[in-house]
């Protein structure tokens, strides 16, 4: 194993880290950068402070390119933008994908209930990669391929290694990135599957608080 120089500092050592059985996918490459772990949050203090070589930033709430853009400001790293499918979709959805790419974002999240029209018509006005949520392996998969999807977003909890398969099954090739749980075991259990980059739901920052806040009470 080769030998890899480290350097970090006394200020920024609490940081989050991915877990390190993530290393053993493939990795997505987009525009030279090979991405193989996605840190899924919109939380700017998290995404300043963790190792994980790219940010999924899809929140519940109608997508707004004021919080796009402050996102993108914020990382120091690249992001992939959530931009609707569901609520948010048709014209509204176009023009904040284009909107996002503008702004810098490496790529666009699409929600599940996206029309496949809807894909096409991403694809001929944006140029940067356009990502489909799955969560079953009931949905439009080939609907999916055939409309010139460029990544899936797997995000199926226990099933996810299930669906990651069936997508494999229509296509070997296709980009695929999944959820892999909080430990190693299920993490490369969906990389065998075929998931090529893993997406990881850090702590909360309230979590992470209560972890410093016990180690000052000891002290």
């Amino acid at each position: 194993m080769k030998h890899i120089p480290s350097f970090g500092s006394r200020l920024r050592k609490n940081i989050v880290i991915v877990p390190e059985s993530i290393e053993e996918c493939s990795g997505i490459r987009v525009f030279g950068q090979l991405l193989k772990s996605f840190l899924f949050s919109t939380d700017v203090a998290i995404i300043r402070n963790t190792n994980a070589n790219a940010i999924i930033a899809v929140y519940p709430f109608t997508p707004q390119p004021m919080i796009s853009n402050a996102l993108i400001l914020a990382a120091d790293k690249p992001i992939f933008c959530g931009v609707g499918g569901g609520l948010t979709t048709g014209k509204r959805s176009i023009e904040l994908a284009m909107q996002a790419e503008y702004q810098g974002a490496l790529g666009v999240v699409l929600n599940k209930p996206t029309p496949n029209e809807l894909i096409k018509r991403l694809k001929e006005k944006i140029d940067i990669p356009v990502t489909i949520t799955i969560v079953s392996e009931k949905d439009d998969i080939k609907g999916r391929i055939d409309a010139g999807i460029d990544i899936f977003n797997v995000s199926g909890a226990d099933k996810t290694h299930d669906i990651v398969k069936r997508i494999r099954d229509y296509d070997d090739q296709v980009a695929i990135l999944a959820t892999g749980g909080k430990d190693d075991g299920s993490i490369l259990r969906v990389i065998e599957y075929g998931a090529n980059a893993i997406s990881y739901t850090p702590p909360t920052t309230g979590e992470l608080f209560k972890e410093i806040m016990a180690r000052y009470r000891e002290d």
